[in-house]
């Protein structure tokens, strides 16, 4: 009789809990948009330029986080990413000057790489079995929208009693918290140093050499396009823009009174309508070709942003399009991590998927960085939605000709 593997394994559990901390506290940043800038007098551009470096450090630094995971195993590339995280939360915490906080973003985005979705997906993929690895990549993905559904609110409601410094000490006391979990965590030996030295080389030139590779590289820019400038800039967004809120109506009764809250919500709502979404994507690449999956979510995506910017903005909008937007936001996570562990296999796949992972923060930076750009010179989004509506078109005609076999044994 053939022994069923659980789903729920320790090293599935500890991943999950590790990217939900990890993911509440990057994905609040976009609440400090408007503090910090008052605080200081600085121009929109000034802190999300800050916060676009942020994502462009973080996928420099995941197939970095993926090798070194790799070579001397994924315990201790965690404890390095979470004490960068917690590093550079406290020096941005005493930073006054734009620049400053420029550099210090750095160290965060390296940490947010040793303790982001290179590392921890790599890890829950090794150590699923095959049938269950689709949808443990889902729900490891969907911890992470957890995260962003209690991330912003925390970061608004603590923000109504303390400066935004107070809090960034609280966050990096949070992330250094997850180094309790990692003794709970039966991970996966690493491969020999002999091992690594023989086969990485062929495995990376083997990827390099594959056309398929180069079309999920390109195709995953859009995403970090999209969810980076929606995090850094929906807030503010829909703070200035939104009409108001209806005295005594529902959104009264919740607590949301005011534009800023509005805003802070509608990225918590995102995340929760996310994790029904990137659960059903893992639920349905175990089913269906990946690729074809992907091609259908970024086709939504440009559907549902091109809607949101033609329509008046509203509270009703607002909480619609999160709702949209949040049930494909993460829904690429698994399907492509997935698609990569299909095709060239799961010793590298913290590495190759890190690679992947840096062209959708290149899409970070720019969504992160152009929004506060445009702002500054026209005051207002426009051009920057239409820009990702476009580029969300792109994604979803690439992924078509992906080559969706296996090069090596899964």
């Amino acid at each position: 009789m053939t022994k069923t593997t659980p789903l729920f394994t320790p090293v599935l559990i500890i991943g999950c809990a590790i990217l939900l901390i990890s993911f509440a506290i990057r994905s609040a940043f976009g609440v400090f948009q408007i503090p910090i800038a008052d605080e200081f007098g600085w121009l929109r551009s000034e802190f999300s330029t800050a916060i676009a470096i942020q994502n462009l450090a973080w996928g420099i630094g995941q197939p970095i986080f993926g090798a070194i995971a790799e070579k001397i195993g994924d315990r201790k590339a965690i404890v390095i990413g979470a004490i960068m995280y917690a590093m550079g939360l406290v020096l941005s915490s005493y930073a006054v000057t734009p620049l400053a906080h420029q550099f210090y973003e750095v160290i965060v985005g390296f940490g947010i790489a040793g303790t982001g979705f290179g590392v921890i997906l790599a890890v829950v993929g090794r150590a699923s079995s095959v049938d269950n690895r689709s949808m443990s990549l889902a729900i490891a993905a969907a911890a992470g929208s957890s995260g962003q559904v209690f991330g912003p609110p925390l970061a608004e409601y603590l923000l109504n009693f303390m400066g935004w410094q107070t809090v960034f000490l609280i966050f990096a006391v949070l992330i250094l918290s997850v180094l309790l979990t990692l003794p709970l965590m039966r991970l996966p030996a690493p491969a020999s140093k002999q091992t690594l030295e023989e086969s990485l080389g062929h495995v990376l030139k083997k990827a390099f050499r594959d056309p398929s590779y180069t079309l999920i590289f390109l195709g995953f820019f859009s995403c970090g396009y999209q969810l980076a400038f929606i995090t850094a800039h929906f807030p503010a967004f829909v703070t200035e823009v939104c009409g108001p809120i209806e005295p005594g109506g529902l959104l009264h009764g919740l607590g949301i009174t005011t534009t800023s809250a509005l805003g802070a919500a509608s990225i918590a709502i995102i995340g929760l309508a996310n994790i029904g979404g990137t659960l059903l994507a893992g639920w349905l690449g175990k089913r269906y070709s990946k690729k074809y999956l992907l091609a259908g979510l970024y086709t939504l995506r440009t559907i549902f942003a091109a809607a949101f910017i033609l329509v008046p903005m509203t509270p009703a909008t607002v909480l619609l399009f999160a709702l949209c937007m949040g049930s494909t936001w993460l829904a690429t996570v698994p399907l492509t991590s997935g698609l990569i562990a299909h095709i060239y296999g799961l010793r590298y796949m913290g590495t190759l998927y890190g690679i992947i992972f840096f062209s959708h923060q290149l899409g970070s930076f720019l969504g992160v960085w152009l929004g506060g750009r445009m702002y500054d010179a026209y005051g207002d989004y426009t051009l920057v939605w239409w820009v990702g509506v476009g580029i969300g078109a792109f994604s979803a005609i690439v992924h078509l000709p992906v080559r969706e076999r296996a090069l090596s044994p899964a």
